[in-house]
């Protein structure tokens, strides 16, 4: 099993998410891994894209495409 950490929100805050996205994803604590992995999915995926326009730069640069 995975080790955990242990965050501090502000209570009001945690309600307010637990009231609109409890349904759906049960927990709060499942909410804010969900939330956080599309983040990191989403800032990986825009990096792919920047070095994906870095090579092809190269390669015209170079002749090839």
């Amino acid at each position: 099993m995975d080790s955990t950490r242990t965050v501090t929100l502000p209570e009001q805050l945690c309600r307010s998410a637990e009231q609109r996205f409890g349904p759906r994803f049960g927990t709060l604590d499942e909410f804010l891994a969900t939330v956080l992995q599309q983040l990191l999915r989403d800032d990986a995926l825009i990096m792919d894209e920047r070095e994906e326009q870095i090579i092809e730069e190269r390669l015209k640069g170079l002749g090839y495409v």
